[in-house]
């Protein structure tokens, strides 16, 4: 199989070939290899290859629906037992992990091939992939240009045509902000519904899920299929789906009522994500739906802070927690991972109980918002991806926070509002989908725009309570009237 052959194909295509015997499981497998030496060390999507343990797994592929298909693990979470996951941090990248995460399970279980691990930032706590363990990850239509993050890695990969889809994460739209940057697809399923076990109950309160990006819709409704449903190590039994989401991506979506808003707390957005969006409008408008401008459902300062200070907590645990794995000092972790951390370990129980008990109000206005409207879209991101170490701390700022920390002084640290303000410049670039995880509602990044410059630019739709089967069906129908898996990267 050669690469032509292997891009004609998406995942369940490819499962198909395999399941009726045209090719065999190792021929899928070859060509990913392949293309992996060919454009990886252009664009550094992938950190680790494991070929042996692959042509094991291909070996014994069953019959499923997108068994035999190769695909790549994020390097985050995502354990598979007696291969390391390092987080994005040099400190565990050769800590082999004891168990296999449920979620994972369940992929092998389908019949994927994981056959590598996917660059991400160190504890996947920003949105563009620059580990310093690992070097940055670069967007395949144009590596000056970021892929996002925190599953850079994960849609650089796709987008370059090593894999048709590959495992993610989103913990504040490190799906959706990936696949906006690089032209694929990416749905976060709403709390719930992708287990998290067998570590953790859930991750980040439920606000943090695993997923998939992937070239075509159908591919996600699959991934989503083979993992959906609860755990008996789950704090909660999800509803049960009516019917498949493979299912679902066959139906119409009906005439839906959409409110769509470009507005930011965090600076005005680029012309060009607003082209996006008033495009995707325009498009939305001519399938027949009711398409109108709306202002925010919540109070998007607020929100912004409140996650913030949510997310520099689950960083100190983070942190701490591969500190203990990896039996390594605080050193050894990145310096913005513990100027944050630091920040974090400075917020009070009771300051951080009534932060949580805030978000249920975001849920209840976003909930409200959904009476009237079936999605609300926004831009994917506020502008074109920023360009590799755009994002970097000030060396000003790395000096003053090496001191800080020395002398113990998270405190400080944070009141002096610093570390805040590095943490806002970096979420002024995707303002835009922590709601989605903040609330636990689904949302899904769908690539219809590309730039004069020929960057992508998708834009994102937020679904209520239960809303991923209308998410798909509507991917489904913007797919099949703007196609994009046919787009590839100048590699």
């Amino acid at each position: 199989m050669d690469y032509s052959e292997y891009r004609e194909h998406d995942g369940v295509g490819l499962a198909g070939l395999v399941r009726e015997g045209a090719v065999s499981a190792s021929e899928p497998l070859d060509a990913a290899l392949a293309r992996c030496a060919r454009v990886n060390d252009r664009i550094n999507a992938v950190t680790r290859t494991t070929e042996e343990t692959a042509r094991g797994l291909a070996a014994g592929a069953g019959r499923g629906e997108l068994a035999g298909v190769p695909f790549l693990l994020k390097d985050l979470q995502q354990e598979l037992a007696g291969h390391p996951s390092s987080a994005g941090t040099r400190a565990l990248a050769e800590v082999p992990r004891a168990d296999t995460a449920e979620v994972v399970r369940r992929w092998l279980d389908a019949g994927l091939v994981p056959f590598g691990r996917t660059n991400s930032p160190e504890f996947g706590a920003k949105p563009v992939t620059e580990p310093e363990a690992f070097g940055p990850t670069r967007n395949p239509w144009s590596p000056d240009r970021t892929p996002g993050g925190s599953s850079g890695g994960a849609a650089a990969a796709v987008a370059a045509g090593i894999v048709p889809v590959a495992a993610a994460s989103d913990g504040g739209g490190s799906i959706r902000i990936p696949a906006a940057s690089c032209g694929v697809f990416g749905l976060k399923p709403g709390r719930g519904l992708v287990p998290a076990g067998p570590d953790r109950a859930e991750n980040f309160h439920g606000a943090a899920l695993d997923g998939v990006v992937s070239r075509t819709v159908r591919d996600s409704a699959a991934a989503l299929d083979s993992v959906a449903g609860g755990s008996a190590a789950g704090p909660y039994a999800p509803a049960e789906p009516p019917r498949s989401f493979s299912a679902e991506t066959a139906l119409e979506p009906g005439k839906l009522r959409i409110g769509f808003t470009a507005r930011s707390a965090l600076g005005r957005p680029h012309p060009h994500a607003v082209e996006a969006l008033t495009d995707a409008a325009r498009l939305l408008e001519s399938l027949g739906h009711h398409v109108e401008p709306v202002e925010p459902p919540v109070d998007l300062d607020a929100l912004s802070v409140d996650f913030l200070r949510a997310w520099s907590v689950k960083l100190a645990v983070s942190l701490d927690e591969a500190a203990r794995i990896a039996g390594a000092p605080e050193r050894a972790f990145e310096l913005d991972s513990r100027l944050l951390a630091a920040a974090g370990r400075a917020v009070g129980a009771p300051e951080y109980s009534a932060l949580l008990d805030g978000w249920h109000d975001y849920t209840r206005k976003l909930a409200e918002f959904h009476r009237g409207h079936d999605l609300l879209l926004t831009p994917g991101l506020a502008g074109p991806p920023v360009r590799v170490g755009e994002l970097d701390t000030p060396p000003a700022l790395r000096a003053a926070g090496r001191a800080g920390l020395a002398l113990r002084l998270g405190g400080l640290l944070r009141s002096s509002g610093a570390v805040d303000r590095v943490a806002r410049k970096n979420l002024r670039h995707v303002p835009y989908t922590q709601l989605a995880n903040i609330t636990g509602r689904p949302a899904m990044s769908v690539p219809l725009y590309w730039n004069p410059e020929g960057l992508p630019l998708g834009v994102q739709f937020v679904g209520p309570l239960a809303g991923e089967g209308m998410l798909f069906r509507l991917a489904a129908q913007l797919e099949g009237a703007r196609p994009w898996s046919g787009h590839e990267p100048p590699l």
